[in-house]
């Protein structure tokens, strides 16, 4: 089951949460009580996930922090045998251009 997902960058440890409120919900990174990096999404049916946006501070910029909350929320769509669709262009593409998330993408 997804709890969270822990890296590294540049020597400071990450860990990527979750956040849900009825069928809306977030994979996030907190730094000092502020979220910093956000992915949205919306459960849109018991079986679909839709991302809605995608956000990371300037700081972690050129760091694959996105692709670290899209590879999160893949995982968490995967473990509730959830479908993704991408409302948010920068999702989209990455969805699109990484063959190991064709199984999830609607």
């Amino acid at each position: 089951m997804f709890n969270h997902l822990s890296f590294d960058v540049i020597n400071e440890p990450m860990e990527i949460q979750r956040d849900e409120h009825g069928r809306r919900g977030a994979f996030f990174i907190e730094r000092d009580g502020e979220w910093i990096a956000e992915l949205a999404f919306t459960k849109y049916r018991p079986d679909l996930m839709i991302i809605d946006h995608t956000e990371v501070d300037k700081s972690l910029r050129g760091q694959h922090i996105g692709q670290a909350l899209i590879k999160a929320a893949v995982e968490f769509a995967r473990e509730k045998r959830m479908k993704i669709r991408s409302r948010c262009r920068y999702a989209h593409n990455v969805l699109e251009e990484t063959p190991e998330y064709n199984d999830v993408i609607v």
